[in-house]
């Protein structure tokens, strides 16, 4: 029924003109902009689940494809397709735009800038998201990796908060250093591959190209996505830009878009350079590994709340980092998994310190201090995203961190033990930062600021009402989703030539013994 409907391509361009709708509505009609918006992201929703249910499991490892002409001369087009690992993250896009928008709903009215630039810009981040996501040609994956920085840009410089334009030079600079890396690998694999950025093509040849040209080329790619990701030690500009941008604009940052990074790891690196990635493996599995431990540490001293979470998501990229080099399948899923559910995690504790944060004024731990007694449903709430970051059974988190950490303790038992003390520190700096914020004795100024005395709204409760829903949801039952990731997982340990480990030794010995 859907075999010739061409999706992504409509689900790309569906934001941009949204975008541009949006753009044109008079500044003094904000409302309509929103709602515009609003709707807009909407559809696109509804599109993505139509595709989700289209999608084959047990099909083709690519589908929905289509191409059109755009550089004969460089074997240039506009080529989409998406397997599991690229719809699961356009589903994610999906989810959480129209929940940050609704979020979002007052925040440009407090800063008095204006709602329809604000909006379009969202939407115009949608664009690139999406089509960073389904592009299926290696020059037009390029092109979205660096047209979306310019959207992110303008939304922390014009509307962010303290130090915004210091945060928003900060991250445009880290990421566009990334992306001439990246752009010398993109040239170089373009004249070792025969003159073409076909993706299709490039995997058939994957394996015939010279073994230091591989290597000197995955670490151009590598370098840009571990800058996006961020992987330690790139990851300093994600502080700052979290802690600058408006609470919906840093749900986004860290729950999908620092996603391009781990997911460019996985569509690009491995696939098409198999060799120099088995070779890296030990190097990443170490920065994986530090990442975790050190981003926990310094989350641990934090005292500004959007820092703070921002730390926590670079320990959590170390967690998809080890999943992926580990190359078994376990820790693979776990790894796609993971990005998903902290998508979902982060996200939702992002949007909820932003209404903390609206509510108080202030984004340090210190100017809050038992909360909970203003607003104990907010409260509650906050401690349930907490819960959800620090991975607690019964939330998507978990199976996410326990298939990453199963996955690489059957082939890296070191890496694995070491990366599970990240998971005490993780207890450590949500309960800590739940406790001091919501907890505890009342701090007597809250009782001075008027919008602490609110708690959550009926608006506020349809946004975290499904982010709650799906986490936990996917927290007991995530086959949905993983019978969707799997076999492109499965697809990808093969194009990097890894086997998933057969039984180990000692159990071998002993059926020889009998």
């Amino acid at each position: 029924m859907f075999a010739d409907f061409p999706f992504l391509s409509i689900l790309t361009l569906l934001p941009l003109v949204g975008a541009i709708v949006v753009a044109l509505i008079p500044r003094q009609k904000s409302e309509l902009a929103k709602t515009v918006a609003l709707g807009w992201s909407l559809v696109v929703l509804v599109l993505s689940v139509v595709m989700w249910i289209a999608f084959k499991t047990g099909g083709d490892r690519f589908q929905f494809h289509e191409s059109y002409a755009w550089i004969p001369s460089w074997d240039a087009r506009f080529t989409f397709a998406a397997d599991g690992i690229a719809l699961v993250m356009l589903m994610l896009i999906a989810i959480l735009f129209p929940v940050v928008i609704l979020a979002s709903w007052h925040d440009v009215e407090q800063s008095k800038r204006s709602a329809p630039a604000y909006f379009a810009l969202l939407l115009v981040f949608e664009f690139t998201m999406i089509g960073v996501f389904a592009a299926a040609d290696v020059f037009l994956f390029y092109v979205f990796f660096e047209v979306m920085l310019i959207p992110m840009y303008f939304i922390i410089g014009s509307f962010g908060g303290q130090r915004r334009q210091y945060a928003a030079v900060k991250f445009f600079l880290y990421s566009l250093v990334g992306g001439l890396f990246m752009l010398a690998a993109v040239i170089g694999l373009w004249v070792v591959g025969g003159n073409t950025f076909d993706f299709g093509k490039l995997t058939e040849i994957a394996g015939s190209i010279d073994q230091n040209t591989a290597r000197w080329l995955f670490l151009g790619f590598f370098v840009a996505f571990a800058i996006k990701a961020p992987f330690f030690p790139f990851h300093t500009w994600l502080p700052d830009a979290g802690g600058a941008a408006p609470a919906g604009a840093a749900a986004l940052l860290v729950g999908v878009m620092d996603k391009v990074g781990t997911f460019g790891i996985l569509r690009y690196c491995l696939p098409l350079f198999p060799e120099a990635s088995r070779w890296f493996a030990p190097a990443a599995l170490v920065l994986g590994v530090i990442g975790i431990i050190y981003a926990a540490l310094l989350a641990v001293g934090q005292n500004d709340l959007k820092r703070l979470v921002s730390y926590t998501s670079i320990a959590h990229f170390g967690f998809i980092g080890i999943g992926i080099f580990a190359f078994t399948s376990q820790a693979g899923t776990g790894s796609v998994l993971y990005m998903v559910n902290h998508g979902l995690a982060t996200g939702l504790l992002f949007i909820v310190v932003g209404m903390f944060v609206a509510r108080r004024g202030s984004n340090l731990i210190s100017d809050f201090g038992g909360a909970g007694k203003l607003v104990p449903v907010l409260a509650g709430v906050f401690f349930f995203a907490g819960l959800a970051s620090l991975a607690l059974p019964g939330t998507a988190p978990f199976i996410s961190e326990f298939l990453v950490l199963i996955g690489t303790f059957t082939v890296h038992p070191a890496y694995a033990v070491v990366a599970t003390g990240g998971i005490i520190l993780a207890a450590a700096y949500v309960l800590w930062m739940v406790q001091r914020t919501t907890q505890g004795t009342l701090n007597p100024a809250l009782t001075e600021v008027p919008e602490m005395r609110k708690d959550i709204t009926l608006r506020e409760k349809v946004v975290v009402a499904p982010l709650i829903l799906l986490i936990i949801l996917l927290g007991f039952y995530p086959k949905p989703v993983t019978d969707v990731i799997n076999p492109a997982v499965q697809a990808t340990m093969q194009d990097v030539g890894v086997q998933d480990p057969g039984p180990t030794a000692v159990v071998a010995n002993e059926r020889v013994a009998r």
